[in-house]
Parts: structure tokens; C-alpha cells; sequence
């Protein structure tokens, strides 16, 4: 079994392992933050830290998100911090039965590396994605975790 949150991101859903999943937030307006990628939209304060906050409408589809009423920030641990994801909708929690995780191996998926499986359920398609791998393979990732570390340093 695989447990996974299960967010909606325009018509498709999405998914990232539960255990890289810190929390689910309610949107939230970030601080804007000079000087960093586009798809960075600043920085909020989640339990006494500052979490980058990262457009991933942009990010998998280069267009802006639209908040509406279920905007969320899934916020994920990648390894080095934490970084807040908004998502359309986060939708549930839910177990992925190993036999239904297909590997990605299409083409289109190798310029996609952290895109880690489908789940192929029986009512809809799930993409399973690794937060870490993602955050990673950004244009200017080191320049977030550079500053967030700056940030952690002067307080």
C-alpha cells in the first residue's frame, strides 16, 4: 500500500506520499520576496517558520494559479526545508494498493523525473509525485534554499 494525499490542480489530481506531507493550510497571501523565480510567490509563517510558497499551477503548467474558496497549501518536506505548494483543491488521504501504481516510463515522463508512478484506480487516473525530486529540478531552487537559509541564520 501506498498512502498519499490526493490534491486537484485544474482537471487533473495529483498526489504526493503522505509521509513527505507536513500539513494542509488554508491560502494564505505571502510575503513577496525580491530578486526570486517567478514561480515563488514569498514566504508565509506556518507554526513559527517561514515557507517558501510555490505556484505549481506555473510551475507544471506555466500559467498563474486562480485562488477560489478551496486554494491549499500542501505543505511538503523536501529534505533541505519545508515549502508550501498551492494547490486548487487537496482532496483526500487515501491508500494506493501497490498493484495499481504503474511506472512512469513514457517519454514525455523523462523530462518529468519526479513524476514517480500512476495510480490507476478504477474511477480516475492519479499522478503520484515526488516533492523532494520537484523542488530539486527547479530554475532557481538554490537560490530559495540560499535565501530560507539566510533567513534561518538571522533569527
Amino acid at each position: 500500500m501506498n498512502k498519499v494525499v490526493v490534491f486537484q490542480l485544474a482537471n487533473e489530481q495529483y498526489a504526493i506520499p503522505v509521509e513527505h506531507v507536513v500539513s494542509i493550510e488554508k491560502m494564505s497571501h505571502p510575503t513577496l520576496i525580491p530578486s526570486m523565480p517567478s514561480y515563488m510567490l514569498g514566504v508565509v509563517r506556518i507554526r513559527g517558520e517561514l515557507v517558501p510558497v510555490l505556484d505549481t499551477s506555473q510551475i507544471l503548467y506555466r500559467r498563474p494559479y486562480t485562488e477560489a474558496e478551496k486554494t491549499r497549501l500542501v505543505v511538503v518536506h523536501t529534505g533541505d526545508l519545508h515549502v508550501a505548494f498551492i494547490v486548487d483543491d487537496a482532496k483526500e488521504i487515501i491508500d494506493i494498493p501497490s498493484h495499481m501504481m504503474k511506472q512512469v516510463n513514457m517519454l514525455a515522463y523523462q523530462q518529468t523525473p519526479y513524476f514517480i508512478g500512476i495510480a490507476n484506480l478504477p474511477d480516475r487516473l492519479i499522478t503520484v509525485i515526488d516533492p523532494t525530486i520537484l523542488f530539486d529540478n527547479l530554475e532557481g531552487a538554490s537560490t530559495i534554499k540560499e535565501h530560507m537559509r539566510n533567513e534561518k541564520q538571522n533569527t
